[in-house]
């Protein structure tokens, strides 16, 4: 988290909404002190990846982001938080969807404004996605819910677009699609910020972004970061339909809610 300040003080100037990763009490005390909208925590549904981030068990880092809630909204802070492996843990294995929903539980009752499910390792599939929405909803049904997939096993737009199709809140997504975890050995990126924002356009479900664009910034950060190429696939196809043509589109995802 070195540079975390420095960071926050060249976003002065945004027409967004910027979001510091919290991960125990000395990071709160830093982002309340910075220049932020909003705070992300992370709580964890299981101590195989809890122990291995952290090297404290799932149940106590889950403690202490319940009390770092009301810390950050007394402060004027919107507050989310992660749960992180809610989809599986690469140590334990498979996660019960009923422990994810309790955690959750608990989350909305300490205040949380937003729960995010966190495929760490890109396990999920559809049919996860489904039914662990519908626990988290009813087990907190004051929170937004928000959907963190990685594309380790090429699920994960799949996922994507079932939580879409579900009502989902919110998606996270990774310019270029970098990412992952060194606890989680070939873990593989978040989902692509460009890929997902052309799935979304051709769905007539538009996230309010330029994929071209967004393809661009992920070549860029290629460079930077010493790769060849980014892992997204709008990196290397370009945009389509091309500028001028008749753009007929696709169509929008079904929703029961």
């Amino acid at each position: 988290m070195a540079g975390a300040e420095e960071i926050c003080d060249a976003l002065k100037d945004r027409s967004f909404s910027a979001i510091g990763l919290v991960l125990n009490s000395k990071g709160m005390e830093r982002a309340l002190a910075a220049d932020l909208d909003e705070v992300n925590l992370v709580a964890y549904a299981s101590d195989g990846y809890a122990e291995k981030n952290t090297g404290a068990a799932a149940a106590e880092r889950n403690a202490e982001a319940a009390t770092l809630i009301p810390q950050a909204r007394a402060a004027g802070r919107t507050v989310s938080v992660t749960i992180s492996v809610a989809f599986g843990d690469p140590v334990e294995g498979e996660v019960p969807p009923g422990r994810v929903a309790e955690i959750a539980g608990r989350l909305g009752d300490a205040g949380a404004d937003e729960i995010a499910l966190g495929d760490t390792i890109g396990v999920a599939v559809p049919s996860d996605v489904g039914v662990m929405l519908d626990l988290v909803r009813a087990a907190a049904p004051l929170a937004a819910v928000r959907c963190h997939f990685h594309n380790t096993r090429n699920t994960g737009y799949a996922n994507a677009l079932t939580a879409l199709a579900a009502g989902v809140d919110a998606l996270d997504a990774s310019v270029g699609g970098f990412g992952g975890s060194p606890f989680s050995p070939d873990a593989g990126g978040n989902v692509a910020t460009e890929d997902l924002v052309w799935m979304m356009d051709r769905l007539r479900a538009p996230a309010g972004m330029d994929a071209g664009e967004l393809a661009g910034i992920g070549r860029w950060l290629a460079k930077q970061l010493g790769h060849r190429a980014a892992p997204s696939m709008a990196t290397r196809a370009g945009a389509w339909p091309p500028p001028g043509s008749q753009v007929a589109g696709g169509h929008p995802p079904t929703a029961d809610r």
